[in-house]
């Protein structure tokens, strides 16, 4: 059974499902790596979601604000064992919740496009392509997307 717990940051399994992340990002990006991961610092995300698959951490995500009204996705992650469970749709569902609570109005996410399996779960989210913003604008292998609530 799937279990979704709030917490932020400092919660020990969010800090190994990020590590774990981070090794698979830095096999998928190759040289790109070191651009992406100046943007994906933890230490002061307040809001993280961590799904447990019988009591075990299985995947995770987190948004923070980019923009008044506007959160940004980040950190999202399914362990390789896990995956093909329904647990990102999961996770990200209770993030885009969780922003509602806050009386955010939009996500917004940036995500390689290496990584189909990401853009397939946004886009079956409703998620739609938008130009890249931020500290993405004029990068390549970056594809953003939006979703307002």
């Amino acid at each position: 059974m799937i279990q979704l717990l709030r917490a932020d940051s400092g919660n020990s399994d969010f800090i190994e499902l990020v590590r774990q992340l981070d090794v698979e990002l830095a096999q998928r990006d190759g040289d790109e790596h070191p651009f992406y991961a100046q943007f994906n610092k933890i230490d002061k995300i307040r809001h993280v979601v961590v799904a447990y698959d019988d009591g075990q951490p299985a995947g995770c995500g987190a948004i923070k604000e980019y923009a008044p009204g506007v959160m940004e996705i980040k950190r999202m992650f399914t362990r390789p064992q896990n995956r093909g469970r329904g647990i990102a749709s999961k996770v990200l569902r209770e993030l885009e919740t969780w922003a509602g609570e806050l009386a955010y109005k939009k996500c917004i996410l940036e995500t390689g496009k290496k990584q189909e399996e990401a853009i397939g779960l946004y886009r079956k989210s409703g998620y739609v392509l938008i130009p890249n913003y931020g500290q993405y604008e004029g990068v390549e292998n970056s594809v953003c997307f939006e979703r307002e609530f």
